[in-house]
């Protein structure tokens, strides 16, 4: 067993994680500092002490700072969410999860002292439009661009596996919190009164708190026998219906302005389509039976939890 692996991050242990600045990473950052662990960020600036350079888009990595760091975090992409999915967005959505991932994982397969583990982010935007079957990770790919992302942004890490690097790749769902994602682009109009269901309602929502996507990073980091796809979701998906309802509760906002599809469409066209309308039922399978624990597994305690609403 490595030294990363086992019941906790061992003191003084090097993690390294691009993308340490998003939504994501500043969580992991801050729970792998609260067990003593050495965080290398990875970043695309000159590097201050404690940092390590990378350039993907130029094909650039200081694999050198890497020599013997004990893990990797791999969260680096282009934004999904912002501006509509034009084929240059498409372009560079794709672009920056495959060739970042290959630059990184063709630099991990190269240095003498490789890391034990990578654990590289993915989204259940895997399993495209799953209707109102549950999936879990041996499900097979969906159809449509997001699917036709997740594949290849999970075989660009091909390199470390092949290198003998155990690689975790955790399709993340949904993530809530209030300082970024889509949980904060619904508060708005919540609280204006304006939030409700958006097209039919009925699609599933596979949504996971903050908090519990950097524990299950960690618990990947740990446990030697995860490996492969990993779903880091909530165990209770919801209707989209459902968590509106939840959302105007915890906010005490109403919840019942219908959001037709036909406005999503021509609003956000593929990208409404993909995010909004479609939706998914994901079990969290490979996490909970390898025993790991979510902080927050129902929907109205952890949306009161990430937006610091007390009540019942």
């Amino acid at each position: 067993m490595s030294a990363i692996e086992g019941d906790r991050l061992m003191a003084g242990r090097t993690v390294a994680v691009t993308g340490a600045s998003g939504l994501i990473g500043r969580a992991v950052t801050a729970a792998l500092k609260d067990e003593g662990v050495r965080v290398l960020p990875l970043v695309r600036r000159a590097p201050g002490p404690g940092e390590a350079f990378w350039d993907p888009e130029a094909g650039i990595l200081d694999a050198g700072a890497l020599e013997g760091a004990d893990a990797v975090v791999h969260l680096a992409g282009d934004n999904l969410g912002q501006g509509r999915w034009t084929p240059a967005k498409k372009a560079r959505i794709l672009e920056s999860r495959v060739r970042g991932t290959r630059v990184l994982c063709g630099g991990l397969a190269r240095v003498r002292q490789r890391p034990a583990v990578l654990v590289c982010a993915s989204a259940i935007g895997f399993y495209g439009d799953g209707g109102e079957a549950e999936l879990d990770e041996t499900c097979p790919k969906g159809a449509g661009f997001l699917p036709e992302v997740c594949a290849a942004w999970e075989e660009a890490a091909a390199p470390a596996r092949d290198s003998g690097i155990r690689v975790v790749h955790l399709r993340i769902g949904v993530v809530l919190s209030r300082d970024g994602g889509a949980l904060r682009e619904m508060l708005a109009p919540f609280r204006l009164g304006l939030g409700g269901p958006v097209g039919s309602g009925r699609q599933f929502l596979s949504w996971v708190a903050l908090p519990d996507v950097a524990g299950a990073i960690l618990w990947c980091l740990r446990r030697e026998d995860l490996s492969g796809p990993v779903n880091a979701t909530a165990p209770g998906a919801v209707r989209q219906r459902e968590f509106a309802c939840a959302l105007g509760k915890v906010l005490g906002r109403p919840a019942f302005m219908t959001l037709p599809g036909f406005a999503v469409r021509l609003a956000l066209g593929e990208k409404g389509e993909a995010l909004l309308l479609e939706g998914a039922r994901i079990a969290p399978r490979k996490l909970l039976t390898s025993g790991f624990e979510f902080q927050l597994p129902g929907l109205e305690p952890a949306l009161r939890s990430v937006l610091g609403r007390s009540g019942s």
